[in-house]
Formats: structure tokens, sequence, C-alpha cells
């Protein structure tokens, strides 16, 4: 069973937009991806709300979730929300599945 996480960081004057930025261009976006259990790790931008950058965040399990939390990688994602004085919102989900009963309601 897959857990999402949407992390909605917000900053000012574009500093959310470039936290993305370098987490991308340095290479830690895709370490993340890299590791074991990540399904998924994209950032969207809200056309409503230039200072807030959304990251899409999927694991195989808690289990996962849990290894990537004690992995170095969190000390450098700190140290760069810290660069950019973002504050963070966090939503937490569990994917449907077609025991749920909401299958009928998504068009595939």
């Amino acid at each position: 069973m897959s857990l999402t996480v949407n992390l909605y960081y917000t900053g000012s004057n574009g500093s959310a937009r470039r936290f993305a930025e370098e987490m991308e261009s340095s290479g830690i976006a895709a370490a993340i991806r890299a590791e074991e259990g990540n399904e998924r790790y994209e950032y969207f931008f809200p056309m409503n709300d230039p200072e807030t950058v959304l990251l899409i965040d999927r694991w195989r399990d808690q289990k996962a979730l849990d290894a990537h939390h004690a992995s170095p990688m969190m000390k450098q994602l700190a140290d760069l929300r810290e660069k950019y004085d973002l504050h963070m919102k966090v939503e937490r989900y569990v994917l449907a599945d077609e025991a749920s009963g909401d299958e009928k309601f998504i068009r595939r």
C-alpha cells in the first residue's frame, strides 16, 4: 500500500521555486528518486500561489519512508529549507485500491 505525502513549501520573493530548482540542480532530488521504495518525487507550482511549491512524494510503504527520513539527505533538505526560509504544510494519503469502492468513480 503506497503512501503519498504532499508537502507545500511556502516562502517569499520566489524562494520556494529557487529551493525546488536547487533540489533538482544539486542532484538531491535525483538521489531521493533513486532510494529504495521511492515511487514518485515531483515538484509542481500552483497557478494561484506563486510563493508556494508542491512536492508530491510517494513511497512503497512506511518502512521505505522511515528509511528515507533516517537518510543523510534529510540534513541536506533541512539545510536548504533553512537557506530559503521556507515554511511547510504536509498532507498524507494512502492510495485507493479497487477494494475501497472508489474505483467506480475513477475514469482511467
